[in-house]
């Protein structure tokens, strides 16, 4: 009678387990996966004369647009070549502090 209803709770024991990596798949996977699709976006989207940031912390201007990598304008004359996906959208300048 005892192995008997301890096979009964088994079943509910798998559906628990199930439906929590459901949520935490709803939780953390769904939007890591929106947000990587909205930077990729932005990448197939750069064009000459956008403000970026690398990875890196180091802002600049496209100057030119390749397939995988991108050149960026990071000073007067000075324009390195960098990975498609080390770019980032660049804030929006905030007002300069006095």
């Amino acid at each position: 009678m005892i192995l008997l209803q301890a096979q009964k709770g088994g079943g509910t024991m798998w559906i628990w387990m199930i439906a929590i990596l459901v949520i935490m798949w709803l939780l953390m996977m769904r939007p890591q996966r929106k947000k990587e699709k909205e930077e990729q976006q932005f990448r197939n989207a750069l064009k000459k004369g956008d403000r970026v940031v690398f990875s890196g912390g180091i802002y600049g201007k496209v100057h030119s647009v390749d397939t995988h990598t991108v050149e960026v304008e990071v000073s007067n004359g000075v324009v390195m070549t960098v990975e498609k996906s080390m770019i980032q959208p660049a804030p929006e300048p905030t007002a300069e502090k006095k």
